[in-house]
């Protein structure tokens, strides 16, 4: 009686740690048909979220329950075909959000702004439940939090604007993030002390893929909270601060 062969993947394991699209198999020169079929749904996924937008309304109403303004505003970029052509024009405040922020600025200690960036979807699932956690927290520390800024068409930079203007000595962007093809949801958290117009990038520390599949609320708060008090704690914050603070369990 003859031995039956099984054959066994040698990626199977690694694909229980990953999304990616490894050993997926062929089918002659090409890719199966399901995994042909699968590329592209995830493809318009991507596509759907660049072109996604705020939830405005429902963001507002959710975002009123922890107690703090909410203020709407707007980049320069008048539109989404402009905003993605013009990179500059989402990171800079249109007029009539500059004369709004001019009736809130005061003596705060965190600017907290809410932009759609290129996944507005990320924003519209995942941004208020890390806040049900973060603020809690930051409140706790003795920081004083500015309104809430809930900004559409905006870039990272827009958070220095927005800080400046309200007098913050600190600010925290949770943005949408480029979509990949596994991740059209992925949320980012850019932190920055000392905010001001004209700041570039290495004066911000980034904390990326905040979502279920990915880094989680939880964790991602702590993280954000330890990065916010030892920014204070050095007065510093960018390729001078460093996440010393080890790993966090969920």
């Amino acid at each position: 009686m003859g031995t039956e062969l099984k054959h066994t993947d040698p990626l199977s394991s690694l694909k229980e740690f990953t999304p990616a699209r490894i050993g997926i198999g062929r089918v002659g020169n090409s890719i199966p048909l399901a995994e042909s079929l699968q590329f592209k749904l995830s493809h318009a996924h991507a596509r759907d979220a660049v072109y996604s937008t705020l939830e405005v309304e429902a963001l507002t109403a959710r975002l009123k329950t922890f107690g703090l303004p909410v203020l709407h505003l707007h980049s320069r970029a008048t539109s989404r075909q402009k905003y993605l052509k013009r990179p500059d024009l989402g990171r800079q405040l249109g007029e009539e959000s500059v004369a709004e922020l001019n009736d809130y600025s005061g003596d705060h200690d965190i600017a907290i702004v809410l932009a759609d960036g290129l996944s507005a979807t990320a924003i519209n699932e995942h941004a208020v439940g890390l806040l049900a956690l973060l603020l809690p927290i930051l409140t706790a520390s003795k920081l004083k939090i500015a309104p809430l800024c809930l900004v559409e068409q905006g870039r990272v930079a827009i958070g220095d604007d927005i800080a400046h203007a309200l007098k913050a000595r600190f600010s925290l962007v949770l943005i949408g993030e480029r979509p990949g093809l596994s991740s059209a949801d992925s949320m980012g958290a850019y932190l920055t002390y000392g905010p001001m117009p004209g700041l570039t990038d290495e004066s911000r520390n980034c904390i990326s893929n905040i979502r279920p599949q990915g880094l989680t609320n939880k964790p991602a708060a702590h993280k954000i909270q330890y990065l916010i008090l030892e920014a204070f704690k050095r007065k510093l914050s960018g390729v001078g601060l460093k996440d010393n603070a080890g790993l966090i369990g969920s």
